[in-house]
């Protein structure tokens, strides 16, 4: 194995590492509105589900590189809402496209073709072309890092909108069918259409497996 001090590894380093090993990420494809009620959309994989009772949904954004802060979570500490859509293999070079680091006030769905839709709870739009969509609230804005460089943000999910064809019986979602993809490193990105299922164990049988003393 080799090792890695993080207390002697180099930020661009631990990033490198992280980002090649904590894989797939699925991928926020967040959008918010500013006070102007301007629409911004931004790609995120620092991005995961923490809870399901309350409801909570976890986002790691950093600064821009000249040290001010993303229009994502300038617009979310405004006006504490935001739309997490995800993101399906035919979206997802226009989520390339919203990634651009253009200036404050350009609408990134219209660039990448995309087009808004209304939310059910939350002022952000959702946007149609997505098969999920998470509307959500901030409950904590948590600051890390030298200059409180990475915001945290945990936000409720308040409503989630999924695509009718993509819901079964019993609320079941047909996930290989929603085409969602998940963030490598790089360039890189999964697909969903190698799953495998391996069915959970009691722990009385998992019991059974101790070697003997």
């Amino acid at each position: 194995m080799k090792d890695y001090d993080f207390d002697t590894t180099p930020p661009a380093t631990r990033y490198k590492l992280l980002i090649a090993t904590v894989v797939p990420r699925p991928i926020a494809l967040v959008t918010t509105i500013d006070a102007q009620g301007r629409v911004n959309a931004a790609p995120f994989s620092f991005f995961n589900v923490l809870s399901h009772d309350p409801a909570v949904i976890a986002l790691g954004i950093e600064r821009r590189a000249d040290g001010r802060p993303k229009d994502t979570v300038a617009n979310i500490d405004a006006n504490g809402e935001c739309v997490v859509n995800l993101v399906d293999e035919a979206m997802a070079p226009a989520m390339v496209v919203c990634g651009a680091d253009v200036e404050p006030g350009i609408d990134e769905l219209v660039l990448a073709g995309l087009h808004a839709a209304p939310s059910l709870r939350v002022a952000p739009p959702r946007i149609a072309e997505a098969p999920v969509a998470l509307e959500c609230r901030l409950l904590r804005d948590v600051r890390l890092g030298e200059g409180n460089a990475r915001a945290i943000l945990l936000a409720e999910v308040v409503a989630l909108r999924v695509r009718d064809d993509l819901v079964g019986a019993n609320d079941r979602i047909d996930v290989a069918r929603t085409g969602i993809v998940g963030r490598l490193a790089g360039s890189d990105y999964v697909r969903l259409s190698d799953v495998f299922s391996i069915p959970r164990i009691a722990a009385e049988d998992a019991l059974k497996r101790r070697s003997p003393a």
